[in-house]
């Protein structure tokens, strides 16, 4: 009893003593700012552009620098607009343009950039390479490179953590917005280091500055921070969601069941009407994969995907978040529908649109895993082992990025 009250304390202690001063903290509190005063500003940002207390960066600038435009990405500058959905152009309420990236333009045009000395970003990204703010940063570096304007990121938590790199890498001919640079769908990275690893590896030459962070390091995930998570998306909505839209994210391009988009767990359950949900649970946790449990689970979505139906399937349970793979079990959750319910299956990917079948192939970054998928009566484990090598040698590469103090 002595021991396990020592553990409980020794944990609790921990937790309490997380203290994480995000990249805007230090930018103010170091004084990095100040070289800035007489530098016009412009900011790209959204609701999740916020300091430890929680306020908004772009108030914060406005109070010691001079923000001359704000620079919206998908779901634009409140979060609020559907994916894919295009926003507009506005202004703040004091008067202050905003430029939407996610309009008429995904990147920052030269009428926008005219009256614009310093480029700085702060978003919160989510860790997976299927996710457009990394790709807004990266257009943004590229624009700003070509008007030799000077980009600084305000570094920000990998909200899975800086170590589980997982996935297949993205082969060029897939390359697009939803999936811009090549790294394996987890990398790991800091949305700083992915913007270090971009202006290397892609030779785009910004002149590039990333204000870390103080006392993140790379084992913990959000929820380790003592940082409040504001949802980077509808669909985002708590700390813990990335891990799991990594998890099932690319699953559910094909529409061949739910994953919880529509229901109160978006990316946590996986189920549809004809699966035999203590089969299923039985099924994936003979495969032992590290760090995880399925839980038999009953739900009926609210809207989307089999709206109103009576799904059965599991819940997605992680017991380790070191030990977790996500793409491990989002392939093996398509590989054992596949083995359990091949008719079903069969006629999802005989139904399913080109445009699914390219939105499936783009999150992959890959035509590999659908081929799988079509070709293969047990395609699970290949596809989780498929370009175990290329990920080893990204590991390598990705090295010289990463920034030390994490």
């Amino acid at each position: 009893m002595t021991r396990l009250l020592f553990i409980l304390f020794s944990s609790l202690s921990i937790g309490l003593m997380a203290h994480v001063d995000l990249g805007i903290d230090v930018f103010l509190t170091e004084g990095h700012h100040k070289s800035l005063k007489e530098k016009r500003i412009g900011l790209v940002t959204n609701q999740t552009g916020v300091n430890r207390d929680l306020v908004p960066t772009g108030k914060l600038l406005r109070d010691h620098l001079k923000l001359v435009a704000l620079f919206s990405p998908e779901h634009g500058l409140n979060g609020n607009g559907y994916a894919w959905e295009k926003i507009a152009d506005g202004k703040s309420h004091d008067e202050i343009p905003i430029y939407s990236l996610h309009g008429s333009t995904r990147r920052p045009t030269s009428e926008m950039l005219k009256e614009i000395d310093v480029l700085i970003y702060d978003i919160q990204d989510i860790g997976v390479r299927s996710y457009t703010y990394a790709t807004t940063l990266f257009y943004v570096m590229e624009e700003a490179a070509k008007r030799k304007i000077p980009v600084i990121v305000l570094d920000r938590p990998n909200p899975i953590n800086g170590l589980v790199v997982d996935g297949s890498m993205l082969e060029k001919s897939w390359r697009s917005y939803i999936g811009y640079i090549n790294v394996p769908y987890c990398h790991g990275m800091t949305i700083g280091e992915l913007a270090r690893f971009f202006n290397g590896e892609y030779n785009i030459g910004c002149q590039l500055k990333v204000v870390p962070m103080k006392g993140w390091k790379r084992r913990m995930s959000f929820k380790d921070t003592g940082l409040e998570w504001i949802p980077t998306s509808p669909h985002i909505p708590e700390a813990d969601t990335p891990l799991f839209y990594a998890s099932t994210g690319i699953l559910g391009e094909l529409d061949i069941v739910n994953h919880g988009v529509g229901y109160t767990l978006p990316f946590k359950v996986v189920g549809a009407p004809w699966i035999d949900a203590e089969e299923f649970a039985t099924k994936l946790n003979q495969q032992r994969l590290p760090g995880v449990k399925f839980l038999p689970f009953h739900y009926r979505p609210f809207y989307g995907s089999l709206k109103g139906q009576d799904c059965h399937g599991v819940l997605i349970r992680i017991t380790d978040k070191l030990k977790y793979r996500p793409l491990s079990v989002q392939y093996l959750l398509l590989g054992m529908l596949k083995s359990l319910y091949p008719q079903q299956v069969r006629t999802c990917l005989d139904d399913i649109s080109k445009t699914k079948k390219n939105l499936f192939c783009k999150a992959n970054g890959n035509s590999e895993i659908l081929r799988l998928m079509n070709e293969e009566q047990y395609a699970a484990w290949k596809m989780i082992s498929y370009q175990k090598e290329e990920r080893n040698d990204f590991q390598k590469v990705r090295e010289k990025y990463l920034i030390s103090q994490y």
